[in-house]
């Protein structure tokens, strides 16, 4: 046997062999030390020949779901090896072979998977310098592929953007760096083999498992690193699984640049799906979205989130079908009534079409298709596209109704091992096996009372095992009363256990009558599985319009429960809410919340907001960013009016911690996203600042946030708030024609200060530090002395002048570069070069000291040259 265990344990060496061994499942060599540890169960030994103990563990094979859970979650797989032939029929060795792979992006039973959350696994392919991936969620069948020239940002948010649970790859090391990246999910990583990734094979499998002529039907035929990466993925399920994944048969193509793109840094920094504190739902946008009535709408949603539209039109499709919902308030409540009467179709259909589905699954289908007509009535006369489309394309499965109802029994068991699943009336056969069935017992019940009044024996008992089956019991003080006909099979303590021919031939009957019966009734069930598993594309499609239906109900519920209205698109560069309020912090505080109002266009798109700490800078930029990006699901958002112009990304740099996975400080983490900002911004983009520059000493710091407050303005246009404590960025306003200032208003009471939360115009010279640190709970002592200290600090300030800090520093690069003695011989300008640059203080010289030093040594050289400076 342990020879058998270690041929199959040789061909997945990157799987936890689970070994089946009669009740249980059992595991050896590192795998047992592995899940012994993981799973903290016993770990014994057995004999392993030659004087040697080999390790090894088990677990009830009727528990084994919760202990697989355990192992896949911890990024494991686990083979399952079953027994292919009966122990008891077997001469020698029992047949054994791994009937299925259990990987975390391959799971399909939903006590293993996050109801409103998608399970998806991904394939990344590097071919001469392009990307191709393609991602699956197995256990809805949803497929997609896409590629892109080499470019690594955009793998990293993709996979960001999907979350995927497995990430498989050709070659790990070319891969490296998205171990390297700072992603926000525990996925596990697999090696793909050489010979699977070819075009040509990719190109086969995919043309077979969605039954096309050519690539072209599928919308990417040119495309041949995306086709090498959906090949390669689709081998991989297959091969896991080792039975067909007919249920994934629709493919789609996308590109990066049809949606707006989100980083991880804005993901994390504007909470979408999971909170900056604690990574938990709780306190992100979605906890706040997300009142949904299925599992699908909540996906639904989940991936609008994720995935902002850019398209106008469909922004509107989607915008007038919520307008219309929040109208018709009978209608909404009506539809969402229904849709909490709708099982989970596009997991139920997924188990279904891959032999995993139980009988109850088929009921919870037939209960959930019970109410598709009935909300396709609802929506009938809808005057919108988007819901004129779901009405029209919505299929009410009639036939798949009739199919179940017809066959399968509404107290359905979850399972078909001892049969009961099949209606009366649908099969003459069941009927008549069940019929002896029932009878038998009956007969059994009689022939007992039969006995007791022949033998006089009253208290002969007729029981079943399985060794004797059917066989009369008798005790010990009545064994004088035992006719000489009944046959004696065994002696106990207490009573002997006898047979009769009779009882022998009638339990025959009944015993054969009761194993065709399951038998005839899983084939059934097997052959009612396969009728409905045929209409897979059409309760997907169904399943899709209901959970999209789901989606714009959500929005409309929402939006009269919080107060959202509906914001206009513009074409004309214009982002304007009035009184607008952070999404979430308003449920949060309740009724505490202080509405801010915002103009950005192009004449002014860049605005400064100065003000302390806990005054409310931060959450107001945040709070622009969030409704920007509801707009753009087509969700009603938290404002009395709004209008935007559409955003292709939002970048949002909010608070900075140290990265200790990659070793990098929190200035260094803050200059890396201030970098991806500068690098891949346009004047379509949105970006949210928020105290840029902190990270390191004051006058660093600063220079730096100038740098780039300048850089933004002047060379991407971006729309832009920078939220700082640097209060010197607000004499910008004078030199830059698209920035304007705004504070956040304080009341000073005495000695205290009041945070009022509102955003008006103009800058502030305060940061209240003190009086922040007061309300934070900090000793009176502490208090008194940083008091003192701030005041003798302002004291040799003022002493010293009040000289702007950029002043300073362009003064004193324009000094370096100033020649006292102008020469027009290029050979002596070189050499004033040179001497200058020999003069520079290095040690002491800031980033932005070097920058200003290059930039007018360049306008210096140009003007003594003659030429333009951008030559």
């Amino acid at each position: 046997m342990m020879k058998q265990y270690l041929e199959i344990k040789s061909r997945y060496k990157d799987c936890i062999l689970f070994f089946r061994l009669g009740d249980f499942y059992e595991m050896f060599f590192e795998d047992a030390e592995v899940a012994s540890q993981e799973l903290q169960i016993a770990l014994t030994s057995r004999d392993g020949g030659k004087s040697s103990k080999v390790p090894m563990c088990g677990v009830p094979y009727h528990a084994a779901k919760n202990y697989i859970a355990r192992l896949v979650r911890g990024g494991y797989k686990i083979a399952i090896c079953e027994q292919l032939t009966d122990p008891k029929e077997s001469k020698g060795i029992v047949e054994r072979d791994v009937v299925r792979i259990i990987t975390p992006g391959t799971l399909i039973e939903e006590e293993l998977l996050v109801e409103d959350q998608n399970n998806y696994i991904m394939a990344i392919v590097l071919k001469n310098n392009i990307f191709g991936v393609a991602y699956t969620d197995f256990s809805t069948g949803e497929f997609k592929l896409t590629q892109f020239a080499d470019n690594r940002e955009n793998v990293i948010n993709e996979i960001n953007r999907i979350q995927p649970v497995e990430i498989i790859v050709e070659k790990k090391e070319e891969l490296s760096f998205i171990d390297k990246a700072n992603l926000n999910i525990n996925n596990t990583v697999s090696v793909l083999e050489q010979e699977d990734v070819n075009y040509k094979k990719s190109k086969e499998i995919i043309l077979e498992q969605f039954k096309g002529q050519s690539l072209e039907a599928f919308g990417c035929e040119k495309e041949d690193v995306a086709v090498i990466a959906a090949g390669s993925l689709l081998e991989y399920v297959n091969n896991t699984q080792k039975a067909n994944i007919k249920h994934i048969e629709k493919i789609s193509y996308y590109t990066v640049g049809d949606f707006m793109t989100l980083d991880y840094s804005t993901r994390r920094n504007l909470e979408l799906t999971t909170t900056m504190k604690n990574n938990q739902e709780k306190g992100s946008l979605f906890w706040v979205l997300n009142e949904t009535v299925t599992a699908m709408g909540g996906r639904l949603l989940r991936n609008w989130l994720n995935q902002p539209l850019i398209s106008i039109s469909e922004i509107e499709k989607r915008q007038e079908a919520v307008a219309q919902l929040v109208d018709e308030n009978i209608i909404r409540e009506e539809i969402r009534n229904k849709l909490k009467k709708v099982y989970d179709l596009e997991r139920l259909i997924s188990k279904i079409c891959i032999g995993s589905g139980n009988p109850q699954d088929l009921i919870k289908l037939k209960h959930s298709i019970s109410v598709i007509r009935d909300i396709k009535e609802l929506i009938a006369h809808s005057s919108t596209r988007a819901l004129q489309r779901a009405h029209e394309e919505i299929d009410p499965l009639l036939d798949i109704f009739q199919i179940i109802d017809s066959a399968v029994v509404e107290e359905a068991p979850s399972t078909t091992a001892k049969g009961e699943i099949i209606k009366s009336g649908y099969s003459k056969e069941v009927d008549e096996l069940r019929h002896i069935s029932t009878n038998g017992k009956k007969w059994i019940i009689d022939y007992e009372h039969q006995q007791r009044e022949t033998t006089g024996i009253k208290s002969l008992k007729i029981r079943f095992n399985k060794v004797f089956g059917y066989y009369i019991e008798v005790t010990k003080s009545n064994l004088a009363l035992v006719p000489d006909y009944y046959q004696r099979k065994q002696t106990l303590a207490n009573c002997e256990r006898y047979i009769t021919p009779e009882l022998k031939e009638y339990e025959e009957k009944i015993t054969n009558a009761e194993s065709l019966l399951v038998e005839k009734e899983q084939k059934i069930f097997g052959d009612i599985t396969g009728l409905v598993g045929q209409a897979r594309a059409r309760v997907q499609k169904s399943a899709y319009l209901l959970a999209m239906i789901d989606v714009m109900a959500n929005f409309a519920h929402i939006a009269i429960k919080r107060n959202y209205s509906m914001p206009k698109i513009n074409t004309e560069g214009v982002i304007k809410f009035e009184d607008a309020r952070h999404p979430v912090i308003e449920v949060i505080e309740k009724n505490s919340f202080v509405p801010n109002s915002i103009e950005l266009n192009d004449d002014e798109f860049f605005h400064i907001i100065t003000g302390p700490n806990m005054a409310g800078k931060s959450t107001f930029a945040r709070t622009v960013a969030l409704l920007t990006l509801l707009a753009q699901i087509g969700s009603f958002v938290p404002a009395r009016r709004a209008n935007i112009d559409i955003r292709d990304r939002i970048f949002a740099r909010v608070g900075a911690a140290d990265d200790l996975t990659t070793g990098q400080s929190t200035f260094m983490v803050e200059m890396n996203e201030v970098a991806n900002i500068l690098n891949n911004s346009s004047d379509k983009s949105l970006i949210i600042l928020d105290e840029v520059g902190r990270g390191t000493s004051t006058f660093d710091g600063l220079s730096i946030a100038w740098a780039i407050t300048e850089y933004i303005h002047d060379s991407i246009k971006a729309k832009t708030i920078f939220a700082t404590h640097y209060h010197e960025l607000t004499s910008l306003e004078q030199q830059r024609s698209g920035i304007k200032n705004y504070s956040v208003l304080v009341k000073e009471d005495k000695d205290d200060v009041i945070f009022l939360h509102k955003i008006v115009p103009g800058g502030t010279d305060k940061s209240y530090g003190i009086h922040v640190a007061k309300l934070a709970g900090l000793p009176k002592k502490v208090l008194s002395s940083a008091e003192k200290i701030l005041t003798s600090l302002e004291g040799n300030q003022s002493a010293k002048g009040e000289e702007d800090i950029k002043t300073k520093a362009e003064t004193k690069t324009a000094e370096a570069v100033e020649f006292t003695n102008p020469k027009s011989n290029s050979q002596e300008l070189e050499a004033e070069i040179l001497e200058k640059i020999n003069e520079l203080d290095l040690i002491n010289m800031t980033p932005l000291d070097a920058i200003n030093f290059l930039h007018q040594l360049k306008l210096s050289c140009s003007s003594k040259r003659g030429v333009s400076s951008n030559e």
